[in-house]
């Protein structure tokens, strides 16, 4: 114990540094660096339009060589790497492009219910007067089950990847604020707090500069839950028939258009649904690997 108290607090590197060589942290990102570029690359990796229709190719398999016509009248062949689906989409083509919807409502969701979330959180921890009304209403919105909450909202605001997207949000902001309100009621109690606010630091300085970044390292591991979650109940409620539109490609509208023929025809729900599985499964793991080591607790634990 006297030879690690003696280590110079400037030696030891930094938690930041521990988590991007933590193993979860290292395969999360690996992983999720590949669905980006699937995503942003998706018209450059031997892609077609995902809405293009062709009957006559209709339920191909994994990697059968089909038929297509190409812009200059003639016919050529081409591989239909995930097979292609009862109206002769290709299956991989719808898999690329719908990751981009997954990506965008995970990221969107999570900054937005980060952002939120953390404003509410500050106001309500800080001032007590706010606390207990603002925690009344977050408690109410954490009573009902967070994907019954969004279908009713999407029924009242109506479909679109907006719509979905706040619609996801509204559950998810609670989680937020009970997280930040917390760090907050903890960080008021500090010495150094109490010695500002007795020499009467405006109480927005003291958020800004001793409170916030307390949150910093919980919100980042809390936000990649939320992007998880967030993906996951997009899927669902596109399967559901509520989220996104069905002319708009993404993991959750292809899995629902394939569900009639999935004992025939497996292809055009296994790849999208590995996509998900997958991709969630990274945002977890990478999660997981900052909280192990951004959280004190956590890493005094290990």
């Amino acid at each position: 114990m006297a030879t690690e108290a003696a280590v110079p607090t400037a030696s030891r590197p930094s938690r930041w540094r521990i988590a991007l060589r933590h193993k979860g942290v290292i395969a999360g990102t690996a992983v999720l660096a590949l669905v980006v570029a699937m995503a942003l690359l998706a018209p450059w990796l031997d892609t077609v339009d995902p809405a293009e229709l062709d009957p006559s190719v209709r339920n191909a398999k994994p990697g059968q060589v089909v038929e297509v016509l190409r812009d200059d009248g003639e016919t050529g062949e081409r591989v239909a790497r995930f097979g292609t689906d009862h109206l002769g989409r290709d299956v991989w083509s719808r898999v690329a492009y719908g990751a981009r919807v997954s990506l965008v409502v995970g990221l969107t969701v999570a900054l937005l219910s980060v952002s939120i979330g953390l404003a509410i959180g500050l106001a309500a921890g800080w001032w007590r007067r706010l606390d207990g009304p603002v925690m009344r209403v977050m408690d109410g919105l954490m009573a009902i089950p967070g994907i019954l909450l969004a279908i009713a909202l999407v029924g009242i605001w109506g479909g679109g990847l907006v719509t979905v997207i706040l619609a996801i949000v509204v559950p998810d902001v609670p989680r937020v604020v009970r997280l930040v309100r917390s760090v907050v009621l903890s960080v008021r109690e500090e010495p150094y707090v109490e010695a500002a606010v007795t020499v009467g630091t405006a109480p927005l300085k003291l958020l800004w500069r001793h409170v916030l970044p307390n949150t910093v390292s919980p919100l980042i591991v809390q936000g990649t839950f939320v992007c998880a979650s967030a993906m996951l109940a997009e899927a669902a409620l596109s399967f559901l028939g509520v989220g996104i539109p069905p002319e708009i490609p993404s993991w959750g509208n292809i899995i629902a258009e394939g569900r009639a023929l999935f004992r025939v025809h497996p292809h055009v729900i296994f790849f999208p649904g590995a996509c998900l599985a997958l991709t969630v499964l990274a945002v977890n793991v990478l999660g997981d690997g900052l909280r192990d080591t951004l959280d004190p607790k956590m890493a005094q634990r290990g």
